[in-house]
């Protein structure tokens, strides 16, 4: 085709008219005659152009508009043209030359035809998903250089697992005890098997142990059962999952609907009643408690440019108590001093324990400080007194089961929802009331260590449950507000880890030690600080260390073995080509308790792993300069 003639590409069809190409023949024609012959070029003509009409009508009439095949790309019109002109608007022959157009074109259809392809070719892969009728959740990422595999669960394992559920109609039960390595196996291989089933810890029910020794014969644990059957122990479980065989077991044994002499699941809201250690004493001393609490005229009182409210006069007692065992005076004297030694009765200011005469007293259950004490009820527990040790000993297995059951088993998540509704946390709080008027001063230093080392990280989880995790080391809402009544004295956070553990020093950014001169609490704080104690205290939060529960026999080893845990982990990190120790801030807080930094670097030593005992020692050695660093604390819940 000459460059030089207009050319013409109808929108439809891209074929050329078929009155340009007649117009175009004749032209030729003529121009390939110049010797101007009438007759023969006339008749010549006249044929031939009857033949040419003929056939053009022809090719006209046989000219049909072939359509690009549903999966083939669809021209799209280039960017930048306005979307409004209609196809039959006529578009300017001086907008683009023809040969830009052109480019422009077949590149923009180029990339089309492929996102066009891609997509076809996705629905072509989906459809037979659909016809399935299966569901699957992909999620798309858009980022460049990152090569995404998602890998979906077959169909077959879907069914398997239906089925699986489905053939499960009975109940996996186990009898267990807080603390048992065993119990931790089974509970384990019960999770990752995906198998529901109901924890009987007989340290938590106790009543239950009967039933144990009944149905297997024994009081060891754990005895697993399906449905009322007896399957056996960890030595049962570990044989037949070591031949294959247990999937098989299970069903075979839970195939049916559990009957009702299976062991039962513990209920909610129901606490033991066949245990006549477990009640109240009634011995003469509650009875006279009772007696002044009706008898003696409790009212407000001006002392020392200050209202005391709801208390009354040693003497006023002393007089009640006459008339009520018709007994002299000093032996009313010495029932008071009785009273007061268990925590009936306290001094308005604390001076004394009980003198007759012009000195006021409060009956514990008014004590200013008793709405901060969550452990608290409406009442004081006027049952005998337990032992101290035997308390904290209930509260630490009844704890180690809440978080056997509602905690990872890193323990460094915690699930608080879980626990608040469950029946071993209603327990843990009536167990609680123990604690009002216990005999701290007869617990050993171990014991002592242990107790409260347990009975902080106890009421952590009750606070974060009650307030909420908290904001920061000077929360006073969190740390000094939550109280719990122990020995007849308050106790928050702060003063259990300060003021007990501490040896009654100042926290951190306080002026103010916990204890001033004249308190009583003071003859229970730890002769010498163990800065061990830091790394067995979580306070709900992902910083601190992980929550647990200590032994009075081990706690020594067991801090030891807390501190080790947290350094090798995130409690601190050694920079080598930067020269610089990075620590905990629960050191730059605590630092007191650590010494220098060099001390501190050779304290930790001790407690590291292979790797960054060598890296430090390293660093430690060469005589260079080292920067000691201290992390930001996370105090997000640990949940």
């Amino acid at each position: 085709m000459d460059s030089s003639e207009p050319t013409t590409l109808s929108r439809g069809n891209g074929l050329i008219s078929a009155e340009k190409r007649e117009e175009k023949c004749f032209s030729k024609r003529n121009d390939s005659n110049p010797s101007g012959k009438s007759g023969e070029s006339e008749n010549f003509s006249s044929e031939k152009s009857d033949e040419i009409e003929d056939t053009i009508r022809k090719m006209i009439c046989d000219v049909k508009v072939l359509q690009p095949h549903s999966l083939l790309p669809k021209p799209e019109a280039p960017r930048g043209l306005n979307d409004d002109v209609s196809e039959d608007q006529p578009q300017s022959p001086y907008d683009m030359p023809a040969i830009g157009k052109f480019i422009r074109e077949r590149s923009n259809g180029f990339s089309a035809a492929i996102v066009k392809r891609l997509s076809s070719l996705k629905e072509n892969l989906d459809e037979p998903k659909a016809k399935a009728k299966t569901k699957t959740d992909v999620t798309e990422f858009n980022l460049s250089g990152l090569r995404v595999i998602v890998k979906l669960k077959s169909e077959e394992e879907e069914i398997q697992k239906s089925e699986k559920q489905a053939a499960i109609k009975g109940r996996i039960s186990f009898f267990s005890r807080s603390n048992c390595r065993d119990c931790t196996a089974v509970r384990r291989f019960l999770r990752e098997k995906g198998l529901k089933f109901v924890e009987i810890n007989i340290d938590v029910y106790p009543q239950r142990e009967k039933e144990l020794v009944e149905r297997t014969g024994s009081s060891s644990v754990p005895q697993i059962f399906f449905n009322e059957k007896l399957f056996g122990g960890l030595v049962a479980l570990n044989s037949l999952r070591n031949c294959g065989g247990f999937d098989r077991r299970a069903r075979e044994m839970l195939e049916s609907k559990c009957p009702d002499d299976a062991p039962a699941p513990p209920v909610y809201g129901f606490d033991d009643d066949d245990h006549p250690e477990e009640e109240e004493s009634t011995d003469d001393v509650i009875g006279i408690v009772r007696v002044l609490r009706q008898r003696l005229p409790i009212q407000d009182r001006l002392m020392k440019m200050k209202i005391v409210k709801n208390c009354f006069a040693g003497g006023e007692m002393v007089e009640a108590i006459i008339q009520h065992l018709d007994c002299g005076r000093r032996k009313a004297v010495e029932i008071g001093k009785q009273l007061a030694k268990k925590h009936f009765i306290h001094h308005v200011f604390g001076e004394n324990d009980f003198e007759d005469g012009n000195h006021f007293y409060h009956f514990l259950e008014h004590e200013p400080f008793i709405p901060k004490c969550y452990n608290f009820r409406g009442s004081t527990n006027d049952g005998q007194p337990k032992s101290a040790a035997k308390v904290g000993e209930k509260l630490t297995k009844i704890m180690s089961a809440i978080l056997e059951a509602y905690a990872s088993d890193d323990r460094c998540h915690v699930d608080y929802i879980g626990i608040s509704n469950s029946e071993e946390f209603r327990r843990y709080v009536n167990l609680t009331r123990e604690l009002h008027r216990i005999n701290l001063v007869e617990l050993s230093p171990d014991q002592r260590l242990a107790f409260f080392l347990n009975l902080y990280n106890a009421m952590v989880i009750h606070a974060v449950i009650r307030l909420g995790h908290p904001e920061g080391v000077m929360d006073r809402r969190f740390f000094s507000d939550f109280q719990y009544l122990v020995g007849g004295h308050p106790y928050s956070l702060s003063t259990i880890k300060n003021g007990i553990l501490r040896n009654n020093r100042r926290p951190p950014y306080f002026l103010v030690k916990p204890f001033g001169s004249g308190d009583k609490r003071l003859e229970l704080a730890l002769s010498k600080v163990n800065p061990l104690i830091h790394f067995g205290l979580c306070n709900g939060t992902r910083s601190s260390p992980t929550v647990r529960f200590f032994s009075s026999q081990g706690v020594e080893t067991e801090l030891r073995s807390a501190a080790r845990e947290f350094f090798q982990s995130v409690g601190m990190d050694v920079d080598l080509e930067k020269r610089t120790v990075h620590l905990t801030r629960i050191i730059k807080w605590f630092d007191s308790d650590f010494g220098q930094e060099k001390e501190i670097l050779k304290w930790i030593m001790n407690y590291l792993d292979a790797t960054k005992a060598g890296l430090l020692t390293h660093l430690l050695s060469d005589g260079g300069p080292i920067s000691i660093s201290y992390k930001s604390y996370d105090w997000s819940m640990n949940s």
